[in-house]
């Protein structure tokens, strides 16, 4: 495992540092990966720890930002004078947002399915736009910064 670890270190290391904080950025944009898989990545790959969580957290940032205008400008435009079928699927999503609430979902959301589908349903839910990407964004930033460190620690006690 050292070896792996030794070797994308060296790889990542040759590149530009620009290159270095864009590769994270970008793929805190995907989903499933999330600003905590890209974080995670980031660490291993030797970038600076604060600089792989805050560019996974940014790249995880516009990608929500992005997913929450369009489902909302999508609701906005569908639901005007309809009501919503109730799919069972939909009720118990209902049940758990109206439960736990838009910093719940948020926070709890990434143990389960990406940002990115959490805020959708929430937005799809009628959950203020604004609201749902403050907590998305607070939500991947603390799984970004608890995992991202205890890679660190995990990879600079390996390494040593």
């Amino acid at each position: 495992m050292t070896d792996i670890i030794t070797g994308l270190q060296e790889l990542t290391q040759g590149l530009p540092p620009l290159l270095r904080w864009v590769g994270v950025l970008l793929a805190g944009a995907i989903p499933y990966v999330e600003a905590e898989g890209a974080a995670i990545l980031g660490v291993v790959a030797g970038v600076n720890p604060v600089v792989a969580i805050l560019a996974a957290v940014v790249g995880n940032a516009i990608a929500l930002a992005l997913v929450v205008w369009l489902i909302g400008a999508a609701r906005s435009g569908v639901t005007r004078g309809r009501t919503a079928e109730r799919s069972p699927k939909r009720q118990r999503m209902r049940q758990v947002f109206d439960r736990y609430g838009v910093p719940g979902v948020s926070l709890l959301g990434p143990l389960l399915l990406p940002s990115h589908v959490t805020a959708a349903a929430m937005v799809g839910f009628g959950a203020p736009r604004a609201r749902v990407f403050t907590w998305g964004v607070v939500a991947v930033t603390a799984w970004a910064v608890v995992l991202g460190t205890l890679v660190h620690l995990g990879v600079s006690a390996a390494v040593a």
